[in-house]
């Protein structure tokens, strides 16, 4: 799967340890940065890697700073990208399920990697269930969409 994951400061011990799981499980993965702890700008980095999902150039993203939600507000910005938090296996499961969510913000205040890393598998191999009422309820989201 082609993974495009980025981070703040805040995020961005995690971050690493997340792209070298993600490779070594054979995905193929595009750093977006940051590339430090140095203080820096979340929206930054989630316009990359929602633009890189939004395009098509990403089949999912993976976002990291210190809560995971200033990521998944800018990241919900932009057109085509359904970002949602999460610190359960069972909100990763449903957001993909129910809202077909294409990027996972993540916290790195609240998660480890061992954690992080089965966050990201259920995110990663949990399909959208389609259905009638899901696929109405994803269009109306797409619907509220300003370019």
């Amino acid at each position: 799967m082609r993974i495009a994951i980025a981070a703040d400061h805040g995020g961005f011990l995690l971050k690493e340890k997340l792209r070298a799981r993600l490779a070594g499980m054979g995905h193929q993965v595009r750093d977006f940065g940051t590339d430090s702890t140095e203080s820096c700008d979340y929206p930054d980095f989630a316009e990359e890697v929602g633009g890189a999902v939004a395009e098509g150039r990403a089949d999912r993203g993976l976002l990291v700073c210190t809560t995971g939600i200033g990521m998944a507000m800018a990241a919900n910005k932009i057109a085509g990208v359904r970002a949602a938090p999460a610190q359960s296996e069972d909100e990763v499961r449903l957001t993909r399920e129910h809202n077909n969510a294409n990027v996972l913000t993540l916290g790195a205040r609240y998660l480890d990697e061992s954690r992080a890393v089965e966050l990201i598998r259920v995110f990663l191999e949990t399909a959208f269930s389609g259905g009638e009422r899901h696929v109405r309820r994803v269009a109306k989201i797409a619907q509220l969409e300003h370019a």
